[in-house]
C-alpha cells in the first residue's frame, strides 16, 4: 500500500512538473523565481517525508535538505535581487546541514561529520568572500574550519568509541591555519614567540612531574 501511495505521488509530481515546463517553453505560462522555490521545496519536502517516513532512508535527507537549500537560494534571489550574493553559503550550508543530520540520526554514519564540518566551513569562508574587502585571509580560516572537523571527529561519539587518530590531522591544520592568518597580518610576529613559550612550559612542566 505505502508503495502504491509514493509512486502515485512520484508519478502525480512529475506530470506536474512536465506540464509546468511545457507551458512555460510554449509561452502560455512565465515561471518565476518564486514558482521555481515552491516547486524546489516540494521536491525537497517528499524526499524529507521518505526519511520520515522510513528511518532507514537516511540517505533521502541528503537530497532533500539540499533542493530545500537551493530552494531558498532562489526565493532569497528573487526577493533580494542584487541586494546580497548570499546563494552560495546558503546551498553549501544546506548541505552541511544535511550530512550533520544523517550523522545525528544514526552514529554509525560518524564519516558524515567529515563532509558536514568541510562544507560548512566553505559556507563560512563564502559568505566571508562576500563580506570582507580586506583583513583575514579566508584560506586560514579555511584550514582551521578543516582542522575544528576533524577536531569533532575525534571527541564526537561513535559505535567505534572516539576517533582519536583525528586528532593528527585536526592539529596539523589549525597550525597551518594560524601561520596562513599570520603570514596575511602582523599575527605572525606574535605566533612564534608565543608558541617557542609554549613548547618551553610544556618542557619544564614534564620534566617536573617526571622528576616527582
Amino acid at each position: 500500500m505505502k508503495a502504491l501511495a509514493s509512486r502515485t505521488l512520484w508519478g502525480s509530481l512529475l506530470i506536474l512538473g512536465g506540464i509546468l515546463f511545457l507551458l512555460d517553453n510554449l509561452g502560455y505560462i512565465k515561471i518565476g523565481g518564486l514558482v521555481w522555490a515552491i516547486i524546489l521545496a516540494v521536491g525537497g519536502l517528499v524526499f524529507v517525508s521518505v526519511f520520515l517516513g522510513d528511518r532507514q532512508h537516511w540517505w533521502a535527507l541528503i537530497p532533500g535538505i539540499i533542493l530545500l537549500a537551493v530552494a531558498a537560494t532562489v526565493a532569497v534571489d528573487y526577493l533580494f535581487a542584487g541586494q546580497a550574493d548570499l546563494g552560495g553559503m546558503i546551498v553549501l550550508g544546506g548541505i552541511s546541514l544535511a550530512f550533520w543530520m544523517v550523522y545525528f540520526v544514526n552514529r554509525e554514519h560518524w564519516w558524515a561529520i567529515i563532509p558536514a564540518g568541510v562544507l560548512a566551513t566553505l559556507a563560512v569562508v563564502t559568505g566571508l568572500d562576500n563580506i570582507l574587502t580586506g583583513g583575514i585571509d579566508t584560506g586560514g580560516i579555511f584550514f582551521l574550519g578543516l582542522g575544528a572537523t576533524f577536531a569533532l571527529v575525534a571527541v564526537l561519539p561513535t559505535p567505534h568509541g572516539q576517533m582519536k587518530w583525528a586528532f593528527i590531522p585536526a592539529v596539523v591544520l589549525i597550525i597551518i591555519g594560524l601561520f596562513v592568518i599570520g603570514a596575511a597580518t602582523d599575527l605572525l610576529n606574535y605566533i612564534w614567540p608565543v608558541a617557542l613559550i609554549l613548547a618551553g612550559a610544556v618542557i619544564l612542566f614534564r620534566g617536573f612531574i617526571w622528576r616527582r
